[in-house]
């Protein structure tokens, strides 16, 4: 993702989250660390042939542990597998950001999401009581260890 990318950002993002949608701001905030030798974040979006954005996701990654801070797909590409590309990009930077873990919050009523990172590995560990505002929607936090970074029996 580039700066040029946020207008149609933000126009998807105000269609598919409507009550809790990010502001450029936040998006400007995410992109500033996502370039040069310290990135710490990794922010992309997906187009069809004739250059429309149809998806977008964003990792933030910190002292071994990645946080996938959002995922999106326009509902014309729900079931084409955007979503799964879009997940395992996050994740492969996840390891090249030397992660242990992979944690996410979705909200509790969209299972299409929930099934996803099932798909892939992630497991619930608790919820966060009125995450999404402002409809207080809980949102479900899930975790996925990320393969080949797990410690040995010493510790290292």
């Amino acid at each position: 993702m580039r700066w040029w990318d946020i207008a149609p950002v933000l126009a998807l993002e105000d269609e598919l989250f409507p009550e809790d949608a990010w502001s450029a701001g936040m998006f400007w905030s995410e992109l500033a660390h996502a370039r040069g030798p310290r990135a710490t974040r990794r922010y992309l979006v997906a187009e069809t042939t004739e250059g429309e954005l149809v998806g977008y996701a964003g990792l933030a990654a910190a002292g071994g542990l990645g946080d996938v801070q959002t995922i999106a797909v326009a509902r014309d590409q729900w079931g084409t597998g955007l979503g799964a590309r879009l997940l395992a990009d996050l994740l492969h930077h996840a390891t090249a950001f030397e992660c242990d873990e992979v944690l996410l919050e979705v909200r509790v009523d969209n299972t299409r999401a929930q099934k996803l990172y099932e798909r892939f590995g992630f497991e619930p560990i608790g919820f966060r009581r009125g995450y999404y505002q402002p409809g207080n929607v809980d949102a479900l936090v899930m975790r996925l260890t990320v393969q080949g970074t797990e410690t040995d029996s010493d510790g290292c």
